[in-house]
């Protein structure tokens, strides 16, 4: 059997990195910068008012109140800012520029909030309310390092300085199929030996959360010349095409009779669930199959593929956080396979995971209702009530 650490090493050489496009920032939103991104303008880009009041020469608040004239009105967005004469002010609002001369800003709360003139009752001291030129971001300074993950924040700085568009890993494109005669589209009727296909909604979803973008094939049957003629027809364009079902040992086994010896090889994997995978390239697209079981596909989905889009696409976080926690109960596990259970993690008691249900890799509802997997290592058969065990949290 091939070791875990094996396949997921083949999985990452397979999907490789994702290549560097320049999207326009409305685009870029979840996406990791390539490169850095270097300020063309500084930030503010002029000495500019922090509050609605009064643009003033400090000498002329010796003596308050004082009352002065306000020849000029400076909103924000006003270009041909008027130099501040001695002796007088200006009514400016926030963001506006502050007009040369002026070295304060008083706020309207301490003034009469005059017109055409202005009667002060407190005084400023030099710099007060004005928020300097390159105070927040220098010019031809690292505004953001590459790697850094673009969220509304990061966006924000870079629009602010005046980049329409970025570098970015894009999203790699996942093609996922789902095999199976007796699937059935939820709403439909069932009839005698039909259920309801999950698994290709449910790695749909996976690889979206995952940060790629996902296309659905739905219900291939089990027909190897039907199967191929599918994929053939739609795998052009994607970065990865994630397959779940017909990879086992029995009969209409369709993924593996399609892909053998064309490219993709198939393997059982030292684990539980999840033993059956497959991997390679078929017409020159990195293919992952996956086993058929509903939580085999999303545990190996997990294990293998989500941490290889994930770091392909530039994230640091490719993996899953762990913490080390005391499990509630016992678990057995078949020796010589990494197993991996369903848990309910619980920070705030001390670090304590409870299993969820059992191993059997058709027991959906546990894995809706985990937070964690808890990683039982292949030399491990079993594991006592408050043994310490490594736990991935989803």
């Amino acid at each position: 059997m091939t070791a875990v650490a094996a396949h997921k090493a083949r999985i990452a050489d397979l999907i490789g990195v994702a290549p560097v496009v320049e999207l326009p920032l409305a685009d870029c939103l979840g996406l990791v910068l390539a490169s850095d991104a270097v300020a063309p303008v500084a930030l503010p880009p002029f000495d500019n008012s922090a509050m609605d009041g009064y643009a003033v020469r400090v000498a002329d608040l010796a003596e308050l109140p004082v009352v002065l004239p306000v020849p000029e009105d400076i909103p924000a967005g006003r270009t041909d800012v008027v130099p501040l004469e001695p002796g007088t002010a200006h009514r400016i609002m926030t963001g506006a520029p502050v007009p040369p001369g002026a070295d304060a800003v008083v706020q309207v709360e301490w003034t009469d909030a005059g017109v055409g003139s202005v009667r002060v009752d407190r005084g400023v001291r030099l710099g007060q309310n004005v928020r300097r030129a390159e105070d927040d971001v220098r010019v031809g300074e690292v505004a953001l390092r590459a790697g850094r993950v673009l969220g509304a924040a990061q966006l924000g700085l870079v629009s602010a300085l005046g980049i329409p568009a970025l570098p970015v890993r894009r999203r790699l494109r996942v093609l996922v199929l789902s095999t199976g005669s007796e699937l059935v589209a939820p709403g439909e009727p069932l009839l005698p030996g039909q259920i309801y296909e999950s698994n290709g909604l449910m790695l749909a979803a996976a690889v979206r959360e995952a940060g790629g973008e996902a296309e659905q094939l739905r219900f291939v049957p089990d027909d190897v010349d039907r199967f191929r003629a599918v994929v053939e027809e739609r795998i052009g364009g994607f970065d990865l095409l994630l397959t779940s079902g017909g990879v086992s040992a029995g009969a209409y086994e369709v993924v593996k009779d399609a892909l053998t010896g064309r490219g993709v090889e198939f393997t059982k994997v030292a684990m539980q669930p999840g033993g059956p995978q497959g991997s390679g390239r078929y017409l020159g697209v990195p293919v992952a199959t996956l086993p058929g079981n509903p939580v085999s596909a999303q545990v190996s989905f997990e294990v293998f593929v989500r941490p290889a889009l994930r770091a392909a696409m530039g994230f640091a976080d490719a993996e899953r956080p762990t913490v080390v926690a005391r499990l509630r109960g016992s678990i057995t596990a078949p020796s010589g396979r990494t197993q991996f259970r369903r848990g309910a993690y619980d920070a705030g008691s001390g670090q304590v995971v409870t299993p969820v249900g059992g191993p059997g890799s058709h027991l959906l509802s546990s894995l809706a209702l985990s937070n964690c997997l808890i990683e039982v290592p292949a030399e491990v058969d079993e594991l006592a009530d408050g043994a310490e065990v490594l736990v991935r949290l989803l």
